[in-house]
């Protein structure tokens, strides 16, 4: 088309004016549009918006594409738009528009590319649009929806992400240049069109995620360029279609997580590209057909969560570059093929929870490509092949509740890359190799219900990882190691049901993560450790059915023990156990007068070494004192005896108010709210201005003579070294006679805020941070008019935890809760905030067990790109998978 320059400039004049006026509606926080202006030297230039940001013209300089992607913009699109008369390309993709489209736009006739993709916009689509006859592009994925047959041309179709609901229009099947549909991520109801069957230039089809009922349609088997079919998580039900095997250029096939039944189709054989075959959690029977044996070149093959039985198929991974294999809980059985490896790509073989028998095969302990081994419950049984431990990437080794037997072989001693062993309930007849808990990166080593013998290897100096040590039920002599002692991060230490002898080690009390300490069922000897009163972390402990004796600690975790916990030991008393008897008292004061003799002996000879350090040690004791006095902790410096508590405020940072500041804000014109323990009120401070609150605790005079008080001190010193990326600091306490104040400072919503804590410990706190988990995920405060009165977030979420829908419309939808992803990750999340909340602190997890759930709290994520590459290069974990804590969740 020729214009001449009058035309030309006409035309130029037009598009001008309607940029500008495009512009005039739209917010750009970031001016990224801040060159759609006129000169200001008055020179008229009719191309100069052809060089603006976005924009490309013609030689006429008629706007021929519109690009605004990525831009941050939000605002509206007006009518101006359809001025562009000449438009072919419109891309507004992710972005943060909230309005309407304009309904102007199906005046753009000569479009062939359409993307407002990954916006807020509203209300219905464009009705005219179909008059684009030229259109091939039309991206409108977490936008609005689409259903046009007249676009002959169309090759793209993407409206993944919505709330889109009813039945998928059969008209999709007569757009016959469609080559991507992704409709997945919606509410779709009913079948997939059999016209689907009509679309044989398609390649990729997504209707993932979502309410899809009935039978997979047999026509899709028509389609010979389709090399991708994601049909998981809907409510598909019947056979997988037999002709799906004709689909020649098939690559990912994934029906996983629906309700199809019967047998997986032998054809499936047949389709010599697949690389992927999922169709776990389904309920699909009989054997799997010895022609996926066959499948040359798949790579990833889960069939786990099924009813399949039989064996595998004999050629499996023979001549296949096989990465990942999970037909874990199902009822196969049979001998574990050979050739599953013989290809060096096995990453990840998962077996676990069916009937295999047989030895390991040998070929795996030269699989240098593993990294995860799980055949627990099985009937597998021989020796462990001796160079599986030896493999460079293997991370975790699960063979537990099987029949091997022989010894554990020494070389698992020399991996560098174990972080999981689990051996338990098998039939080893061996000691322990000397160094197998020196692996470095060893997080976890289970070997109970054994025949092993020997003593434990005392190298627990080199597990700086270990976590979970667990022992119990084998023949194990000799005495307890007190390097145990040495494992910073252990929790779970469980030795019981062995042949244990001398005493307990001290040093295992104070551990500082230790939370479960069982050690019944020896013979153990001496007095139970005084220091387990105060040991930090430990929230259960059994003693029961030794030889102990003396009398029982009466202070931390002991103080309340079930007296199961510390039955069987006849000479233990004292404590929850009745009072130790007057004889008992006159042969311990007998014991402790030799004793004291022994002590006098020693001390003499010593008492010169004594006397020629002390100055050293009172030098150091100053040094200790100044430091700690000037590092900003609290000594507790109280006439405690003449009941006098003077005001004093201690900052653990730098503040710019002192005690009198907030003394003079504690009036009940400032009062702000009331509870069962104490007041809270608003204190302004002018220099630094800020806000604080601040709760006046209440206290009586017998907690004070009770000592209750030095254990707050304590606490609070402890509150002075917590860092957490919620708590930004502690500002000081505040305590005189019965009143206590604690202030903090913490985020939320990106924003610095106040508020106040009684007293922190191990539970206590898990309690708060479940707290501020619920505040984040449901966008709430603790206290809300919304939960009506005498109601807080906590009890207000419980009751909603049977209601799954109420529970979801809780979620806060400003942060991502629309989207079921997002949606399902959260609920995670919150779960472990009410086991945080939980009524009874014994129910609670430790922090090191919510920091473990955290970290598995991960939906399963799946590729929905256009090449499916990426498929599962980036999996997941099943959630909670294997984690010593799992039980808590369920």
């Amino acid at each position: 088309m020729v214009l001449a320059n009058g035309a030309s400039s006409n035309v130029s004049n037009d598009a001008v004016s309607a940029l500008l006026l495009i512009k005039a509606d739209i917010i750009d926080p970031m001016d990224r549009l801040g060159d759609w202006k006129l000169p200001g030297n008055g020179v008229k230039n009719h191309l100069v918006h052809c060089n603006w940001t976005g924009v490309w013209c013609n030689s006429n300089g008629a706007v021929e594409k519109l690009d605004l992607s990525y831009m941050n913009l939000s605002g509206r699109i007006t009518d101006d738009i359809q001025q562009l008369h000449g438009l072919t390309v419109l891309n507004l993709c992710c972005n943060g528009f909230s309005s309407s489209l304009p309904k102007s736009i199906y005046s753009l006739t000569f479009l062939m590319s359409f993307d407002v993709s990954q916006n807020n916009f509203i209300g219905a689509f464009p009705v005219g649009l179909g008059m684009a006859r030229g259109l091939k592009i039309v991206n409108a994925s977490s936008s609005v929806p689409l259903a046009y047959k007249n676009l002959q041309n169309l090759k793209f179709l993407g409206l993944s992400g919505n709330n889109l609901s009813g039945h998928i229009p059969s008209e999709l099947g007569q757009l016959k240049s469609l080559e991507s549909i992704i409709l997945g991520y919606n509410a779709f109801e009913g079948e997939i069109p059999a016209e689907f069957g009509y679309l044989t230039n398609l390649q990729y089809l997504d209707l993932a995620v979502g309410s899809l009922s009935g039978r997979i349609p047999a026509e899709l088997g028509r389609l010979k360029q389709l090399n991708t079919i994601f049909l998981y998580k809907n409510n598909f039900e019947g056979d997988i279609p037999r002709e799906i095997g004709n689909c020649s250029s098939l690559v990912f096939l994934d029906l996983s997580e629906n309700q199809l039944f019967g047998k997986i189709p032998a054809e499936l054989g047949y389709l010599k590209n697949l690389q992927l075959l999922n169709v776990m959690s389904n309920q699909l029977t009989g054997h799997i057909p010895t022609e996926l044996g066959e499948l040359t070149k798949i790579e990833v093959l889960e069939l786990w969560n099924n009813s399949l039985s039989g064996p595998l198929p004999a050629n499996l991974g023979r001549n296949t570059p096989l990465q990942w294999l999970d037909v874990s809980s199902n009822s196969l059985s049979g001998e574990i093929p050979s050739s599953l490896c013989d290809s060096d790509n096995l990453t990840k073989l998962i077996l676990f929870n069916n009937a295999f028998s047989g030895p390991i095969p040998f070929g795996l302990s030269t699989c240098l490509s593993l990294v995860r081994v799980r055949m627990q419950n099985n009937l597998i049984s021989g020796t462990i092949p001796s160079g599986l431990g030896k493999l460079e990437k293997l991370q975790r080794l699960e063979l537990a509740n099987n029949s091997l037997s022989g010894d554990i072989p020494g070389n698992i001693a020399l991996s560098i890359s174990l972080t999981f062993i689990d051996l338990s309930q098998n039939s080893f007849q061996s000691s322990l190799p000397s160094s197998i808990l020196s692996i470095p990166n060893l997080q976890s080593f289970m070997a109970s219900d054994n025949n092993l013998e020997g003593q434990i290897p005392d190298q627990f100096q080199e597990s700086p990882s270990l976590t979970v040590l667990d022992l119990s039920t084998n023949h194990l002599t000799g005495s307890i190691p007190a390097s145990i002692a040495s494992c910073q991060k252990m929790v779970t230490l469980n030795l019981q049901n062995n042949l244990f002898t001398g005493e307990i080690p001290s040093a295992i009390a104070m551990m500082p993560t230790l939370a479960i300490l069982d050690l019944s069922k020896n013979s153990l000897t001496g007095t139970v450790p005084q220091n387990f009163g105060s040991s930090p972390a430990l929230e259960a402990v059994n003693i029961s059915y030794n030889k102990l004796e003396g009398p029982l600690p009466t202070s931390g975790v002991l103080r309340t023990i079930n007296l199961d916990d510390v039955a069987g030991n006849p000479g233990l008393c004292g404590g929850v156990l009745p009072p130790c008897s007057h004889s008992y008292a006159i042969t311990s004061s007998k014991r402790q007068n030799v004793h004291i003799k022994h002590i006098i002996a020693g001390w003499l000879v010593g008492i010169s070494v004594l006397l020629s350090i002390g100055t050293a040690v009172l030098y150091g004791r100053w040094l200790y004192n100044r430091w700690y006095l000037n590092s900003g902790c609290f000594e507790a410096q109280f006439k405690v005896e003449s009941g006098e508590w003077p005001w004093r405020m201690s900052a653990f940072q730098r503040i710019g108010f002192t005690s009198s500041d907030i003394l003079a804000c504690i009036k009940e014109s400032n009062v702000i709210g009331m509870g069962a323990t104490g007041i809270v009120y608003k204190a302004e401070l002018q220099r630094p201005h800020s806000i604080v609150a601040v709760k006046k605790l209440w206290a009586s005079q017998a907690d004070i003579e009770t000592g209750s008080a030095n254990d707050l001190l304590a606490e609070v010193n402890l509150l002075g070294r917590l860092r957490h990326r919620n708590i930004v600091r502690l500002l000081g306490y505040l305590h005189n006679d019965s009143d206590v104040m604690i202030l903090y400072e913490y985020m939320r919503n990106g924003s610095l805020e106040y508020g106040y804590t009684l007293k922190v410990d191990e539970k206590s706190d898990v309690y708060s941070f479940g707290v501020v988990l619920m505040e984040l995920l449901l966008g709430k405060r603790p206290v809300d008019p919304e939960f009506g009165e005498s109601m807080n977030i906590v009890e207000w979420i419980r009751g909603k935890v049977r209601n799954k829908d109420a529970l979801e419309e809780s979620l806060d939808a400003d942060v991502g809760a629309q989207c079921k992803l997002v949606q399902e990750e959260m609920l995670l999340v919150l779960r472990i905030a009410l086991l945080c909340t939980a009524k009874l602190p014994k129910d609670r997890p430790s922090m090191r067990d919510v920091i473990t759930m955290l970290g598995e709290a991960k939906p399963r994520r799946k590729s929905i790109s256009n090449n499916g590459s990426n498929y599962y290069n980036n999996k997941e974990k099943p959630i909670f998978s294997t984690s010593p804590v799992a039980g808590l969740l369920y």
